[in-house]
């Protein structure tokens, strides 16, 4: 297993307005002298690459379908395959929309822990290759507060990755 974690400070605007539930495409700004003091503003960024025996379609089925992402995680979910649907994940832990929706190859979604300041989402990409018999998935999440790095980057191993190796065949 590769994983590469890189470290940028970005401005960041909110990916999901929280009154209309719309995804604004403008994600990432270049950082604005006057803001830049603002430690709330800033984040950062994780990049992670891991190796699954099972096929992109078997492992975009068990990150979209509540009841096999419940099972593997041990946590209930509730998980639409709709772009612009909502979802939960964890016992509400988590929740967001989709984003984008590829079929056996990608998923985009507007994802955020429920203890963040209101209305501050971050961006979370799987990128699903078949490798022979297999799956490289890439995960790219950003937009994450300041701050939240490693305790991210240790959740995808610990709640995600290990928990799908052992789930999935």
């Amino acid at each position: 297993m590769k994983i590469i974690i890189i470290a940028m400070a970005l401005m960041v605007s909110p990916v999901v307005s929280a009154q209309s539930g719309k995804t604004n495409e403008a994600t990432v700004s270049q950082p604005r002298a006057d803001l830049n003091t603002d430690a709330s503003l800033k984040s950062v960024a994780i990049h992670q690459e891991v190796d699954f025996k099972a096929g992109p379609k078997t492992l975009y089925e068990a990150l979209l379908d509540s009841k096999q992402f419940s099972a593997f995680s041990g946590r209930p979910a509730q998980i639409s395959r709709k772009v612009g649907s909502a979802f939960s994940l964890f016992g509400g832990h988590i929740v967001g929309r989709n984003v984008e929706l590829v079929p056996n190859q990608r998923i985009v979604q507007a994802w955020r822990v429920v203890t963040w300041p209101e209305g501050v989402y971050s961006i979370v990409r799987f990128e699903l290759k078949g490798q022979g018999s297999g799956t490289h998935l890439v995960l790219d999440h950003t937009g994450f507060p300041e701050g939240l790095r490693d305790h991210l980057a240790a959740g995808w191993e610990a709640n995600y990755w290990a928990l799908l190796r052992k789930y999935l065949p």
